[in-house]
């Protein structure tokens, strides 16, 4: 048995690119697909995978495009949330299952989002950590002038070669600020933190994960024909978020068929590091 919950490594084709998997739990299980955000790579759910593998679930837990040792398009067009979410639809594909349950932090939620909405006969239960639902975030960034500013790095991240330049200098000095300013002190060890340099440094990536904020700006998906999202639900938001007001996790859920929010008093958007057995305990209630 002690095999199984051993996570391995492989790389999978998917919607034209490849993907680094991370992988754990029986074969035979229900799928359970992690996506983790900006600027993390598979490891932001490590303590995650292993206790959901031991549930009986089959993990898998892909570094996205762009990310760490995924294949990492060069077009900006490429990081289009369409794209994003098809890679995951081809991820279930390939693990031979019909529908998958699915969790996304942060930028991994936002795709969990669109998985949702435009796919939801692929999901069987969707969870989302600190994340709003796409439409209520751009709302807030358009009509809220305290988020706006909250999001000030997204409009930082349009420029040329500028972004990249500054997240790479001083080894990362950004990056580890990113993390570390933003968390509870001591959520990211120095080892921790070598691991996520070693990411950064793969050739290409600082601006693959830059595109994706190019892209949502600049390559706007098709629109769905109902932003509305029918399959179970499940929102859980850290309240100490720097990144995200708290106040768009209700409207979020507003727009779910069967939607149920939690927040966290204590946690930061980096929930799953700092409350880690409270979200694995969360995510095995809800996708039970």
């Amino acid at each position: 048995m002690h095999t199984e919950l051993t996570p391995r490594h492989r790389t999978v084709a998917t919607n034209g690119v490849h993907l680094h998997v991370v992988e754990a739990g029986p074969e035979s299980g229900p799928l359970l697909i992690l996506l983790h955000g900006f600027p993390e790579f598979w490891y932001g759910w490590r303590r995650q995978i292993e206790p959901l593998a031991a549930a009986g679930f089959h993990v898998l837990v892909p570094d996205q495009r762009g990310y760490n040792l995924s294949d990492k398009p060069a077009s900006i067009a490429a990081y289009n949330i369409d794209n994003l979410a098809r890679d995951i639809v081809g991820l279930i594909d390939e693990a031979g299952a019909a529908k998958a349950y699915v969790a996304g932090h942060d930028w991994g939620g936002a795709v969990g989002w669109w998985l949702g909405v435009k796919h939801p006969e692929r999901l069987e239960k969707l969870a989302l950590l600190n994340i709003p639902h796409p439409l209520v975030m751009k709302r807030a960034v358009r009509k809220d002038p305290a988020q706006r500013k909250k999001s000030s790095y997204i409009f930082f991240f349009q420029l040329p070669w500028l972004p990249e330049h500054s997240f790479r200098k001083n080894n990362f000095a950004r990056g580890v600020k990113s993390l570390q300013g933003s968390s509870r002190p001591g959520t990211f060890t120095d080892a921790d933190l070598a691991l996520y340099r070693e990411a950064w440094s793969q050739p290409g990536e600082v601006r693959s994960m830059i595109h994706w904020y190019r892209a949502s700006l600049r390559s706007q998906p098709e629109s769905p024909a109902s932003p509305r999202v029918r399959v179970p639900t499940l929102l859980l938001w850290g309240e100490k978020d720097r990144f995200l007001g708290r106040e768009m996790a209700q409207p979020s859920i507003d727009l779910c068929d069967d939607g149920r929010l939690v927040f966290v008093a204590e946690a930061s958007h980096w929930i799953q590091h700092e409350e880690p057995e409270r979200v694995t305990r969360e995510l095995l209630g809800f996708f039970g």
